[in-house]
């Protein structure tokens, strides 16, 4: 008889845990697709579905899933424009505060901090170079900050899921 200590069994008692490659399997589903049924699920992974629903619900529960979303056309909704755009303090003695000064500014998807000589990456998505121009703007005068800009010409992927 085998026991466990994993996080999905802390009593390191009863059942097996369960299979790694086989969470593994339905997370790598999940982020891909996160409308998949539990049906559809269940016959990607060759469980029952009642033991899939379980699976998932553990794997939330552990906070591996932390939420489900739809994924938007950004061209569609007349944002084709995407940067990246590098932020640095102008004062370094300021708080170090950029990431809820911006908050408000919606045109920021993403904002990373990063080490080296900026502080933080913002990805950002706009209607045009008028409107990101704009937007460097409203960014350096909120976090009092330079900014250095990279606009994208294309993108191959992204999103990936890390499984």
């Amino acid at each position: 008889m085998s026991s466990s200590n994993s996080p999905a069994d802390p009593s390191g008692a009863g059942a097996p845990a369960p299979a790694p490659d086989v969470d593994r399997a339905l997370l790598s589903a999940l982020a891909r697709d996160g409308r998949a049924s539990f049906t559809d699920l269940a016959e990607r992974v060759g469980l029952s579905v009642s033991a899939v629903h379980q699976r998932v619900r553990r794997l939330e529960q552990r906070g591996l899933i932390t939420g489900y979303a739809a994924q938007l056309d950004a061209k569609g909704l007349g944002l084709p424009l995407t940067a990246f755009v590098s932020i640095t303090p102008i004062d370094v003695a300021q708080p170090d505060d950029a990431p809820a000064r911006l908050a408000h500014l919606p045109a920021i998807e993403a904002c990373h901090s990063v080490a080296g000589a900026e502080s933080y990456i913002l990805k950002v998505r706009v209607a045009s170079p008028d409107a990101l121009e704009v937007l460097l703007h409203e960014i350096r005068v909120a976090a009092n900050v330079t900014t250095r800009t990279t606009v994208v010409l294309s993108t191959f992927y992204e999103d990936r899921p890390p499984v």
